[in-house]
């Protein structure tokens, strides 16, 4: 069973769109499974304090790190722990993939400005980004890590074929897709796709992939030309 353990500030947020769908079903199933820590509840004073200002000044507060390190020393199993940072390394399929194929993840959500450097250095904790952008807190990344980890577990999507045209596999972007009606707004569907000629609808998606790929994402394109070679 993989195990997502969340140390947040805010465990009101958990499950939340993981408790829908496939996910609710595949967690009550036990494929995978959520459990949620309280970092509030680790404080060392009677104010509950969980921040402070930064040394050196500056804007904002920080968490500190006596009280995150009391909440993960009593709590974190041997998995990886993680902690989303817009500085951190950017979320790939790959890494996806990757922690798929683990026993879970510890997963660190921020607020304020941060933490406290010392905190994520002694626990070594790895530093993930989902992409170019701040978000108020690290809840909302947590779920969308969560979500692509646990859409690769087996057992968890009802089509798991489905997964290895999906973009991103092979450095390759999805191509175009189409159903009923087969004429909508005077735009027909690809002859192509209603020949029955397998071999031709397979050249053609991959050339959609190859043409949508290399106009939008040009690294992907050098990446998938080195593979290929």
């Amino acid at each position: 069973m993989w195990l997502a353990k969340v140390f947040t500030l805010y465990s009101e947020f958990f499950p939340g769109l993981l408790d829908i769908g496939n996910f609710k079903r595949a967690r009550e199933k036990k494929i995978w499974d959520l459990e949620v820590v309280n970092i509030r509840d680790f404080a060392i004073d009677k104010h509950g304090s969980v921040d402070d200002k930064p040394f050196g000044g500056g804007r904002g507060m920080l968490m500190r790190a006596d009280v995150i390190n009391n909440c993960i020393s009593q709590n974190k199993n041997d998995n990886r722990i993680v902690y989303l940072s817009p500085k951190g390394k950017t979320l790939t399929q790959e890494m996806v993939k990757n922690f798929s194929e683990t026993n879970g993840l510890n997963i660190l959500c921020g607020h304020f400005e941060g933490i406290d450097q010392r905190v994520l250095d002694s626990n070594k904790v790895e530093e993930i980004s989902i992409g170019d952008y701040v978000l108020s807190g690290g809840e909302p990344a947590a779920v969308v890590l969560i979500d692509s980890i646990l859409r690769l577990l087996p057992g968890v999507l009802g089509d798991e074929g489905s997964l290895e045209e999906e973009s991103f596999n092979n450095n390759l972007l999805e191509y175009p897709q189409y159903t009923q009606p087969r004429e909508w707004q005077g735009k027909q569907v690809p002859d192509v796709l209603l020949s029955g000629n397998h071999a031709e609808i397979k050249r053609w998606r991959l050339e959609q992939s190859e043409g949508i790929t290399q106009r939008l994402r040009p690294d992907m394109w050098q990446r998938y030309n080195k593979n290929k070679n």
